[in-house]
């Protein structure tokens, strides 16, 4: 089990998260849900390791293979679809996660995509990846509903935790994930 024990992160300067614990399940799907601010994205990168937070500890994460979908796309303008997700896996895997995301045309760059084209690639990466836990900030944001839809159902349930940082509970929902309201969390300190 992931456990955060009075965890206190943020930057230089700024405080995002105060003395926050919660546990989170072995398997399934939790929606880090607050207005923008709230923490959504510092918890993602204090669960990734890739911010060190200032006190308190987090524990559970030993031995655990960590894929990230950052709200940022981060795709490799020199490399095509293909090329941008099987930097992570081999092209066999690229190719399913690509045609799961639905890009028809995995030789495409970056530049020839829409936002939406590139967040589902960034997807693909991530689900590509794999591993123990998914962490995926602001998913769905570019596509319209009824994609949305679909890609959640593709997603769910393939790594056995994920942990979202969203803004719309229906995304929680097409998740089935349950809900970790970090204002309300952070408020009571």
């Amino acid at each position: 089990m992931i456990r955060l024990t009075n965890v206190t992160a943020g930057y230089p300067g700024k405080t995002v998260l105060r003395e926050l614990s919660f546990s989170l399940p072995e398997r399934g799907a939790v929606a880090a849900m607050a207005p923008s601010g709230f923490g959504k994205t510092t918890l993602l990168r204090v669960l990734a390791g890739l911010l060190k937070p200032s006190s308190g500890t987090v524990s559970g994460l030993e031995n655990k293979k960590i894929a990230f979908l950052f709200q940022e796309d981060r795709l490799l303008p020199w490399q095509n679809a293909e090329k941008n997700v099987s930097i992570v896996s081999d092209p066999v895997k690229a190719r399913f996660w690509l045609n799961a995301m639905e890009i028809d045309d995995p030789m495409q760059y970056p530049h020839e995509m829409s936002g939406g084209m590139q967040r589902r690639v960034a997807l693909a990466r991530a689900m590509a990846f794999g591993g123990d836990l998914l962490l995926l900030d602001e998913p769905f944001k570019g596509l319209d509903e009824a994609l949305r839809a679909r890609i959640a159902a593709r997603v769910k349930d393939q790594i056995p935790l994920t942990v979202l940082s969203i803004h719309d509970q229906e995304e929680a929902e097409l998740m089935g994930a349950s809900i970790l309201r970090l204002d309300q969390i952070i408020n009571q300190h």
